[in-house]
């Protein structure tokens, strides 16, 4: 069972049936977390770097930034039985779309931001599929763990 994970969200789930799975990653990431020994998985789709820009946006959508939304999807699997040691972290997204002469780089922005929270916690990343000028679908599933990226058309694993 698919379960969407809109822009500006995040899912946490232990239900080996489900799949969580997001749409339209240009400039925003897609972020996926999984512990192999709890089975449990999880996925944000954030926007924009900082919280910083917007406080009263990051508190009432939190998962609408990086600094604040990381963290809750983190603390959200934890509370689940996930163990950081165990996760495995996959990203995807960090397009520069409508931005030709990159005067904004939301994307390289936003990816910049996670790398230097994962930086500043110790925590790495398994896989990426980030940059270019192309939008993608990102798909986890609980059960396995399995991530995929369907970009033009094209379904791949991450």
């Amino acid at each position: 069972m698919n379960q969407t994970v809109d822009i500006a969200d995040f899912a946490v789930t232990s239900d080996k049936s489900v799949s969580l799975i997001t749409y339209s990653l240009g400039s925003c990431i897609g972020l996926t977390i999984w512990d192999p020994v709890a089975y449990v998985g999880g996925m944000l789709h954030y926007m924009l770097p900082e919280a910083g820009i917007s406080p009263e946006k990051a508190k009432s959508n939190p998962a609408m930034f990086c600094d604040t939304g990381v963290p809750r999807l983190f603390r959200a699997a934890y509370e689940l039985g996930a163990a950081k040691n165990r996760l495995v972290i996959k990203v995807a997204g960090g397009s520069q779309l409508l931005d030709d002469n990159g005067m904004f780089n939301i994307g390289k922005r936003n990816y910049l931001a996670l790398r230097k929270l994962f930086w500043k916690n110790g925590v790495m990343i398994n896989a990426e599929d980030v940059g270019g000028s192309i939008s993608r679908t990102l798909c986890l599933s609980i059960a396995t763990g399995a991530v995929s990226i369907k970009r033009r058309g094209e379904e791949v694993p991450l």
